[in-house]
């Protein structure tokens, strides 16, 4: 059994050289005193799948009508962007979830910097993505035809449209409904 490529040395599950192949970071903290800065702790380790920005949400279930979200993104790595003990007070809460970034679909711009976050009628969403959603310019056209109005050219925003539109009555199951439509790669 021949398992190299036709007229090639190497084997198909070799891309060639030894470089590092990681994209994105994903890191979150439930029900942590300073989840925030937790979660900062937690894409320092991960910095290496991406370097390009950063960006970390956070939840504060004891303020407002039932919790508030904060966000804080930025442009470079963690240790850049969450330099200050002052950075974490505006990211209050027990909950946080935080992402570094790698490009691989949509610019490098601050607009692409996840988690991405939505105020929709059953209250705030927000969602950090690691992958590509090899559908999403099909269902970002479908949804723009419908009227939604885009602020990033990161595929990840189809999903927060997704569930706005979902007609299923809990956050949960409108959720899985927006997830059954898109395709990851």
């Amino acid at each position: 059994m021949n398992i190299t490529q036709p007229n090639s040395d190497r084997a198909p599950w070799d891309i060639g050289d030894d470089k590092l192949r990681e994209e994105c970071g994903i890191f979150g903290v439930i029900g942590a005193r300073d989840a925030a800065a937790t979660t900062a702790l937690g894409l320092h380790a991960l910095q290496h799948r991406g370097q390009e920005a950063v960006g970390i949400t956070s939840f504060d279930s004891a303020a407002g009508d039932g919790g508030e979200f904060y966000s804080r993104r930025g442009i470079g790595h963690v240790a850049q962007v969450f330099s200050r003990a002052e950075d974490f007070s505006e990211l209050p809460g027990h909950m946080a979830s935080g992402h570094v970034r790698y490009s691989t679909t949509g610019g490098s711009g601050l607009r692409n910097v996840q988690p991405l976050f939505a105020d929709l009628a059953s209250g705030g969403f927000a969602i950090a993505h690691n992958g590509n959603i090899s559908n999403a310019m099909t269902v970002k056209r479908d949804l723009v035809q419908k009227g939604a109005i885009f602020h990033s050219t990161s595929d990840t925003e189809v999903i927060i449209h997704l569930v706005a539109t979902s007609r299923y009555p809990t956050l949960l199951d409108r959720f899985v409904d927006a997830l059954r439509m898109v395709e990851g790669a």
